[in-house]
């Protein structure tokens, strides 16, 4: 069965563009766009969606309505997943979406919709419960956070090195490259870090993504 996708985006030429990309996607099936929050919870609730993709501003505000959206999803039709775009690098609006759960939520830059194969694999990832968020997010909240002392010091020096590299977006294989260690190696240490963090029976999208939040807000 194919993902049933609705867009809530203002920008008529976005909206349009994102709409021909969900059309000619595999596995996935346009229902409807809507220009503000109003009319996208009015179409959420008749055509009852698997997945939302909108902007994190449009009206009548402009200010964080697809947050809102997302938290309403949450508590009305938790099975319904969100994905939220964005035109520039809003950590803020990162840590919000994901602060209720992470299960079925997504944070992406507006760059990325271009890339056909990527937003279809978000949407994909997102609809089955997962989560995604924009490498480049995350990389502006490890460049703008200091490294003073936290709760994390229970980690070593390599466990610490690894979850940073975790905070970058990259997977094991990408982790192992950069510090030249095997693959083998990386996950051994990232089943030591969520163990050490509580995390150890959390499903593995959801314990690294998790982990990485508790890396970046303990160096705010």
């Amino acid at each position: 069965m194919p993902v049933r996708v609705a867009i809530a985006e203002d920008d008529v030429l976005l909206r349009a563009g994102l709409s021909q990309l969900i059309t000619i996607a595999d596995g996935l099936e346009m229902v409807g766009a809507a220009a503000d929050l109003p009319s996208i919870v009015e179409l959420v609730e008749a055509e009852r969606p698997d997945l939302v993709i909108t902007d994190v501003r449009m009206p009548p505000t402009s200010t964080d309505e697809g947050i809102q959206l997302a938290t309403r999803l949450r508590r009305d039709h938790p099975a319904i997943g969100v994905i939220v775009l964005s035109q520039y690098h809003e950590p803020a609006y990162a840590l919000a979406l994901l602060g209720d759960g992470v299960e079925g939520r997504g944070y992406l830059l507006k760059e990325r919709v271009a890339h056909v194969r990527e937003l279809t694999e978000a949407v994909h990832r997102v609809a089955d419960g997962g989560s995604v968020i924009d490498p480049a997010v995350v990389a502006t909240l490890v460049r703008t956070h200091g490294a003073t002392r936290t709760a994390l010091d229970v980690l070593s020096p390599r466990e610490t090195e690894v979850l940073a590299e975790m905070a970058q977006g990259k997977n094991n294989l990408a982790i192992a490259r950069t510090l030249h260690l095997t693959e083998r190696a990386v996950e051994k240490h990232a089943n030591q870090i969520f163990g050490k963090l509580g995390l150890a029976t959390e499903p593995d999208i959801n314990r690294r993504v998790r982990a990485v939040l508790m890396f970046l807000d303990h160096r705010k």
